[in-house]
């Protein structure tokens, strides 16, 4: 037979290289600054709530001297100053990937590099990605907790109503996701400006009255401090000084909704100030020796008559950075699936007009029942502080590992250079996370689980794909060559355009094509006159620039039909549409199909999966949870749309996986 014809399909969405990026107009820049920080920095914004107490009324209690105040405020001031902003906000917001930032980014800027060392990497990334959702549920619960903690101290009597307040707060927030966030969302960031105003105010107001807490900028106390203490005792207070930066893997995370820049600006400009004089006021409220009611720092910076409207105001900013974290994890959790590391699970869309923000039922849900666990379970935010902890401490750790290979490969540095910058990071990442296991048992031991069932989900998902596709491939008896002698020598054919799922790319005669071909000639002994033959493939990038599509034309005759092979490529970024897409080759004749998606049949095959006759007991169980995971998941054909207006036919297979 003669060589297929085949026709590329490029999409003109991207200036040429070379070109310098537009300019964000002036308002625009507003907007999202604004934007930025009501979303990205919710998280780190509401951490003085808590994160300093444990130093001292917490995990470590450590006696509020003046040398011990100056070393603990020294070392979360040069922290914030390290880890947000050297590493997030001037390095780390470089490594964007199309635009968008996260760890599944980074998965798909390394995926290229796996033959090269960067396999490691990957897995690490799919646990990160665990902690991220173990994050997810405990800092709502750490968050909204420590804000209501305040009545405590306004009103003793209401501590016994403080679980309940809280839980009815989070029960709330989780019930009205269902609506999406585009209707509360725009007062986010005005109310967040308000917040951290409010917050660099109190810190002043302190800081005024001992202003010998500047002093603390010396790193000199910071390290003394840790040298006097003891070996538990240093541990314990690094592990819960990562609190003072937990929200800051935000600031990647959103890099493709607000932009490097907006985000930047927003730190710079406003959060970062707001948090230095905080922190700074709540030393210089130690240094006064003033009563500290109930362990409560920040509230101790609050004048009485200003008690409740404060705590108030608290509630909402940690309400605010729930949202954000909730509805990142929906994010997360959509591009897992992208990226085929996850179910394909049921994702609503909540508003017209903005794909990216959706609604996973089985994820919230999933998140508020361990919400409400945990402030059950724990009953203060003080005993949630070290699993917050060592969650946030094992996302960034993991993250600067993935910036040495990206520092490499991407920016050329050289391995002298990589090793210099992230080497030190890297190692006080890795401080944190030790200082973080010391309190395994009381805290930690909660994301490590959770991150460990996200990763063996993850694992067993990619495998059981992989698996199946193979054993799939492994029943096709035919090439493309062979299917088009057949179609070429009949004389009759199924009046119906047909259109088979392929699980393999279709470019040449040699490739092994379907095997629900197969299927549909033992059946009605006859082929379709057009038979079109659809792959999607989802490259690890998060948008498809070029390339949409592939045709390769087998056979065409304007008498006897058709056989067309057709690639579609999505990122894991994007909505799979195929439905929509193949209309509207068919309505530029690219293939042969009518215009109109319910003149066609699409036929798919149901694999009915039987595991290998000698499969060893730990391959078996992974095997049925991988059975489990699938009956969870929404057929391929859903996913890609298909059956919104065509007709679909579904064969069930007995595929044996080995």
């Amino acid at each position: 037979m003669n060589g297929p014809g085949i026709r590329q399909g490029v999409r003109s969405a991207v200036a040429p290289e070379g070109e310098p990026a537009a300019r964000i107009p002036r308002r625009d820049l507003a907007a999202l600054t604004i934007g930025a920080v009501g979303v990205v920095y919710g998280d780190i914004g509401t951490s003085p709530l808590y994160a300093i107490d444990q130093i001292f009324f917490g995990a470590a209690a450590v006696a509020p001297s003046r040398d011990n105040v100056l070393g603990a405020i020294s070392l979360a001031l040069w922290t914030i100053i390290l880890i947000v902003t050297f590493k997030y906000a001037l390095l780390v917001l470089r490594a964007e990937n199309d635009g968008e930032g996260g760890l599944f980014a980074l998965y798909g800027l390394l995926h290229k590099y796996k033959r090269q060392g960067t396999g490691v990497l990957l897995w690490s990334l799919m646990l990160g990605a665990g902690l991220l959702l173990a994050d997810a549920m405990i800092t709502p619960a750490i968050s909204v907790l420590s804000a209501v903690e305040g009545l405590e101290i306004a009103t003793p009597a209401l501590s016994l109503y403080i679980i309940p307040i809280t839980a009815v707060l989070l029960t709330g927030l989780f019930a009205i996701q269902f609506k999406g966030a585009s209707g509360i969302a725009v007062i986010f960031g005005p109310l967040m400006l308000v917040w951290f105003a409010v917050i660099a105010a109190l810190g002043a107001l302190a800081i005024a009255k001992q202003p010998a807490i500047f002093t603390a900028f010396n790193p000199g106390y910071g390290i003394r401090f840790l040298a006097q203490a003891g070996l538990h005792e240093t541990m314990v207070i690094v592990g819960v000084l990562v609190l003072v930066v937990t929200g800051s893997e935000a600031m990647y995370a959103d890099l493709g909704h607000f932009g490097a820049r907006p985000i930047r600006i927003g730190w710079f400009a406003v959060t970062f100030p707001a948090l230095l004089l905080n922190y700074l006021g709540q030393g210089a409220q130690l240094l006064s020796g003033a009563e500290i009611a109930a362990g409560k720092l920040f509230y101790s910076l609050v004048p009485s008559p200003l008690l409740l409207p404060i705590i108030a105001l608290a509630t909402l900013a940690t309400i605010v950075a729930s949202q954000a974290l909730i509805s990142g994890a929906f994010s997360l959790v959509s591009q897992a699936i992208g990226l085929g590391l996850l179910p394909r699970l049921d994702i609503l869309h909540t508003h017209r007009a903005h794909a990216g923000q959706i609604y996973i039922p089985v994820v919230n849900w999933g998140l508020y029942v361990g919400c409400i666990a945990l402030v059950v379970t724990f009953g203060s935010s003080s005993a949630l502080a070290s699993a917050l902890a060592l969650a946030v401490a094992g996302v960034m750790l993991i993250t600067s590992l993935a910036m040495f290979a990206i520092a490499r490969y991407y920016w050329k540095w050289s391995l002298a250079r990589t090793a210099l910058v992230w080497g030190p990071l890297t190692a006080l990442n890795g401080t944190f996370l030790l200082g973080g296991l010391v309190k395994l048992l009381e805290g930690g031991i909660v994301p490590l689980s959770l991150a460990a069932t996200a990763f063996l989900v993850m694992a067993t998902w990619r495998w059981g794909r992989k698996a199946t596709f193979a054993a799939y491939a492994a029943r096709s008896s035919l090439t493309m060559a062979e299917v088009v002698q057949l179609h070429r020598a009949s004389t009759t054919f199924i009046e119906r355009n047909a259109l088979i799922m392929a699980a393999n790319p279709l470019r040449h005669p040699d490739d092994r094509a379907p095997a629900l071909i197969s299927l549909l000639l033992e059946r009605y002994g006859i082929l379709p006159r057009n038979l079109i033959l659809v792959e999607v493939t989802h490259p690890k990038i998060p948008y498809v620039h070029n390339g949409r599509y592939h045709i390769t034309v087998f056979e065409r005759d304007k008498h006897r039909g058709s056989v067309i092979g057709v690639e579609l490529r999505f990122g894991f970024m994007e909505e799979p549409n195929v439905e929509r897409y193949l209309e509207s080759l068919a309505r530029h004749r690219e293939i042969d199909l009518p215009a109109h998606p319910k003149q066609w049949t699409v036929h798919v095959a149901h694999e009915n999966l039987l595991p290998a006759r000698h499969m060893n007991i730990l391959r078996r169980l992974r095997f049925r949870l991988f059975l489990f995971l699938r009956r969870m998941s929404r057929p391929t054909y859903y996913t890609y749309h298909l059956g919104d207006e065509v007709q679909l036919s579904a064969e069930i297979m007995p595929v044996r996986v080995r």
